[in-house]
């Protein structure tokens, strides 16, 4: 997985191109948190919208509600659709007790809960992205019943 803001945290860091997520975590995982929760591309055309994204599980339901017009361009699908697992993830770790950011050991970010259970987050804002399913808020919930 490609996370381009990782190079610039190598660069603050030390770091050398093969250390990856996982290494960034182990350094620094509430800075890491902090980078995935940027989620830039999606704040940008959620605001474009009029909706602010205040990592509460309620503007999960409001993203659900937005018009897929990033459909329209091929480009930008992939990056908001990463936007959106990134901010779903970031919106379970702030909301939901006991879960966790953590790395698969390709270097995908996941949600560990405190079940032990690890959600997909990019996998399913990719989903959401392309097919608007399943949608953000049913993710949230079904992760947070658990």
């Amino acid at each position: 997985m490609n996370i381009p803001f990782l190079d610039n945290w190598r660069k603050r860091h030390g770091g050398v191109q093969g250390e990856g997520l996982a290494a960034a975590f182990a350094d620094d995982p509430e800075g890491v948190a902090e980078l995935l929760a940027e989620c830039e591309l999606l704040r940008v055309r959620a605001g474009q919208r009029g909706l602010r994204l205040d990592d509460s599980p309620a503007s999960l339901a409001g993203l659900d509600q937005l018009p897929p017009h990033w459909r329209d361009d091929p480009e930008e699908l992939p990056w908001l659709g990463n936007d959106a697992g990134l901010y779903l993830g970031t919106v379970l770790v702030r909301n939901v007790p006991g879960a966790v950011w953590g790395v698969r050991p390709g270097g995908q970010p996941v949600v560990r809960l405190a079940t032990g259970r690890e959600i997909d987050v990019v996998g399913a804002g990719l989903d959401w992205a392309m097919a608007g399913s399943p949608e953000l808020s049913q993710v949230y919930s079904e992760s947070a019943e658990g």
